[in-house]
């Protein structure tokens, strides 16, 4: 599986999609779990949090199957 994960991509999609990714988001102190209704981008703004270095750990992890 090979879809890039973009800042429209749902949180609970890419999780869904990446099981591993949930570490990442949780290194992020991105919610997951309540808060994952909603794309990348809002879920980065909202938590304050480095949308382009967020991106590319989750692509990188993505990328490692």
């Amino acid at each position: 599986m090979n879809n890039k994960i973009t800042k429209s991509t749902i949180v609970n999609d890419a999780i869904k999609l990446y099981p591993k990714t949930i570490g990442v988001f949780n290194d992020f102190k991105i919610d997951s779990c309540c808060g994952g209704a909603v794309p990348i981008e809002e879920a980065a703004k909202r938590d304050k949090v480095d949308m382009v270095a967020l991106l590319e750990t989750l692509n990188k992890i993505s990328a490692e199957g």
